[in-house]
């Protein structure tokens, strides 16, 4: 485990539009597509690949927004394991939504079925923003005539021989860097948008919900991970709603998805002298709705962080056992004071002693520092 020097790191990502062009790739339409566009009658038809998870689908939301804007007619599809398909699913800019089981391309019908779903769209070109075989496989089943992924290291196991385009890309976090792939489009620098998929009876129960809880601020807290290396300690959790509600009157909501993360849950509200209670059951569409409504949210680097930011709540990232700068909170606040290096086996297995090197004081000085964002912006 690597300790930061810093106390407090807070990241803020940088807009791609800000970086000249010596400092990226030059983007220039690609021969193939111009051919596409060329000898074809009808609008191009794009099929947009990735597969999971629920936080990097969120953060790759941008390309579908950047595609719709710059080609209004076009076809997009995106192929997403079911798992992720609710934060894909109903997208305003997609026209189409391919959902395939986990492990899919391990077996000949799984490969078969997604083939045949996938041709009867007729895609022109594929773009791979996952960077691994089975997201780049459904690109090549779909029968895309242009298919743009990564080369260098983000083009991962085989998908730098089944994409024949590739592109080096200049930027660390998944969300520019994948927009880099839209070169070869000729789409340079495009806003940066997720429009979230919320359903209007979601957010309709997330403002009843919201107005029931405390008609002042609202901070969501969301204790779990996927890892165990993710996890910052319930205990922190509830000092940290303590100090907010004596500082700022915050009222603290704890938010769960499974058993284990319920408990954590129960103990941050137990924990917290009053100042938190137990956020109720949700589907990600509630969960997301919910976030929305809130003044503050605060998580480790899992897919509700991704939420938070993608509905513009004001968001604070934990980290240890993954890089803020490849898939931090996007141009909001993350920190980290300490980095558990190692294979990505590795810090799956870890344990949480790079997050416990975030201290509940580094947490609040980030809170006070949006809060005087806050009344300087009054």
């Amino acid at each position: 485990m690597k300790t930061s020097p810093s106390r407090l790191r807070v990241v803020k990502h940088q807009n791609p539009a800000e970086v000249s062009s010596d400092g990226g790739v030059s983007p220039q339409v690609s021969p193939a597509f111009a051919r596409i566009l060329r000898e074809s009658n009808r609008p191009p038809r794009f099929l947009l690949s990735r597969m999971s998870a629920i936080g990097d689908c969120i953060l790759t939301l941008p390309l579908a927004c950047a595609i719709r804007n710059a080609f209004p007619e076009a076809h997009l599809g995106w192929v997403v394991e079911r798992k992720a398909a609710p934060m894909v699913r109903g997208h305003e800019c997609l026209d189409a939504v391919i959902e395939l089981e986990r492990g899919w391309f391990t077996s000949s019908r799984g490969r078969r079925r997604a083939k045949e779903e996938l041709r009867s769209h007729q895609f022109d070109v594929s773009i791979d923003p996952q960077g691994l075989t089975k997201s780049a496989l459904a690109g090549y089943l779909s029968g895309a005539r242009l298919r743009i992924g990564y080369s260098g290291r983000h083009g991962g196991e085989l998908s730098r021989l089944l994409n024949n385009h590739r592109v080096a890309t200049a930027f660390p976090h998944v969300t520019d860097r994948s927009l880099e792939l839209l070169g070869p489009l000729g789409i340079e620098n495009p806003e940066v948008e997720f429009r979230l998929p919320l359903q209007p009876d979601a957010r309709r129960w997330a403002s009843r919900y919201r107005r029931g809880v405390t008609p002042g601020r609202l901070a969501v807290m969301n204790p779990g991970g996927t890892w165990a290396s993710k996890l910052w300690p319930p205990k922190r959790f509830a000092q940290v709603a303590q100090q907010i509600h004596e500082v700022y009157g915050y009222k603290s909501l704890a938010v769960w998805g499974n058993d284990e993360e319920r408990l954590m849950a129960d103990e941050m509200v137990a924990r917290s002298g009053g100042a938190m209670l137990l956020g109720p059951a949700t589907d990600l569409h509630h969960l997301a709705a919910l976030i929305e409504t809130a003044d503050l949210f605060i998580s480790g680097d899992t897919g509700p962080l991704h939420m938070s930011v993608a509905v513009k709540t004001a968001t604070i990232g934990l980290y240890g056992a993954t890089k803020p700068g490849d898939s931090g909170p996007y141009r909001q606040t993350a920190i980290q004071k300490a980095y558990e290096s190692g294979s990505r086996k590795h810090r799956r297995k870890a344990d949480n002693q790079a997050m416990k090197a975030i201290q509940v004081s580094d947490v609040c000085q980030a809170i006070d520092e949006i809060e005087q964002l806050r009344r300087m912006a009054a």
